[in-house]
């Protein structure tokens, strides 16, 4: 029953910059992936960036190069540093947790994650 709060959405003008926070209730340590999400109305949950335990980092096309995801593991904490934002980026921002068995696992594909925090909103606009 690991819990995840996610934290540091808000409204900023294109071009600014927010930085996400996503909190455990255990050790990141213990799963393999912690992976951003976003979903804007009307389209698809969509995989942003993930970290793994070992430290390796994966993104998305569109945000490679303006976002970048590190942890603090003794603070059981992911962060997500957006910058150059654009208003395309506009959506719910969700944290999650992926502890995957055997077989194929696609860091960015919401199916292979099992733990999920609640949200938190991001808004790009003039």
């Amino acid at each position: 029953q690991l819990q995840l709060v996610e934290s540091g959405g808000g409204l900023v003008q294109p071009g600014g910059s927010l930085r996400l926070s996503c909190t455990a209730s255990g050790s990141i340590l213990d799963y393999y992936s912690i992976g951003w999400f976003r979903q804007a109305p009307g389209k698809e949950r969509e995989g942003v960036s993930s970290i793994t335990s070992d430290g390796m980092t994966y993104y998305t096309g569109s945000v490679k190069g303006r976002f970048t995801v590190s942890r603090d593991n003794a603070k059981n904490t992911v962060y997500l540093q957006m910058n150059s934002l654009k208003p395309e980026d506009t959506a719910v921002y969700y944290c999650a947790v992926a502890d995957p068995g055997p077989g194929d696992f696609n860091v960015l594909q919401d199916r292979y994650y099992n733990y999920w925090g609640q949200g938190t909103q991001v808004t790009v606009s003039r």
